[in-house]
């Protein structure tokens, strides 16, 4: 079987004897179709997150159909087009137990802790695939899981319809953010350094942050997570108001207690989603998102040239993928 393995920091490589999938009673398994990339994906690649082992299968972003069910499985079916949801949560540690599975202590994720999805086929926990409501290109399959994550920080935040959002930093992550603020009938504003980044926020609807606008923002929503872009999101929340911190960086940023209290400043970090009600509502919604879904799309990138699309996805405009298809996902 062939999959894309990490050989060392930085080298994507295809092989063609990977071991096939070994599912057990309560999987399937999937024959993927795409996998997004974001920046988890591009830590492992770098070597800045380190796997369990050399070489390491990526990727945790992503879709395709079912090609085998385990024997305990009923909801489950052959020909089933699914997306991954990728963080096998324990349903049993404290933070599950109070509904909170993002915090599962003991959450296994693909591509991170076990084997990714970047492979012909991959044995997934049954639960953890969502059948999709109406069949969907594969540019759209690699957006439901970040698409997810993006609409459980809206959730969380609690807007308004009608409310006017930042929305710092333009990356794919961004995107999927504004889309879903727009879908919660807020108005999303965006900012971002590079001007190709929020031209492609404009597309989907957002609106630039207006020059020498100093207005601020009742919510923020942080995509970012580094130093230079935390300076900007609690520099423009408005007093009283809510900074959603979604992008992560291990560098320290800055906000002092006074300020914090004497603003009344609510700063929250909004960690992937909670199953099963944040992807099963993602999924309910993905035939009227995924025309604009598509649109935020790169190109896919066949699996020979997996470097190309790691390069692009730090900083073309647009989510980067990498199209699996033409590997059919047949068994031999």
């Amino acid at each position: 079987m062939r999959a894309i393995v990490l050989t060392e920091p930085r080298r994507a490589e295809v092989v063609d004897s990977w071991a096939e999938p070994e599912p057990g009673p309560g999987d399937v398994v999937v024959a993927m179709r795409a996998v997004g990339l974001c920046g988890s994906d591009l830590g492992v690649h770098d070597g800045d997150r380190p796997t369990p082992a050399l070489p390491w299968v990526m990727g945790h972003e992503g879709g395709g159909r079912i090609v085998a069910v385990g024997s305990a499985v009923r909801d489950r079916e052959v020909g089933q087009q699914v997306a991954v949801e990728p963080n096998y949560c324990c349903f049993a540690c404290p933070a599950c137990r109070r509904g909170m599975t993002s915090g599962c202590e003991r959450r296994l994720s693909p591509g991170i802790t076990v084997p990714g999805l970047l492979a012909e086929r991959v044995a997934v926990p049954a639960r953890f695939t969502w059948p999709l409501p109406v069949p969907v290109d594969a540019a759209v399959l690699a957006c439901v899981e970040p698409f997810a994550v993006a609409r459980s920080a809206v959730r969380r935040a609690g807007v308004p319809p009608g409310t006017g959002c930042l929305v710092v930093g333009a990356g794919s992550q961004g995107l999927l953010t504004c889309l879903a603020l727009l879908d919660a009938g807020a108005r999303a504003f965006v900012t971002d350094p590079r001007p190709d980044r929020v031209r492609a926020a404009e597309r989907l609807g957002a609106r630039p942050v207006p020059a020498g606008d100093r207005g601020d923002f009742p919510f923020v929503f942080d995509t970012a997570g580094v130093p230079a872009a935390w300076d900007t999101s609690v520099g423009r929340v408005a007093t009283g108001g809510t900074v959603m911190v979604i992008g992560m960086s291990s560098e320290p940023v800055g906000l002092s207690t006074m300020e914090l209290t004497r603003r009344q400043l609510q700063v929250r970090g909004s960690l992937i989603y909670d199953h099963p009600h944040d992807f099963a509502g993602t999924v309910a919604e993905i035939a009227a998102a995924a025309p604009r879904l598509a649109a935020l799309t790169r190109p896919g990138v066949p699996p020979g040239e997996a470097g190309r699309a790691f390069a692009e996805a730090r900083a073309a405009p647009g989510k980067s993928w990498i199209d699996l298809s033409d590997w059919g996902g047949e068994r031999p």
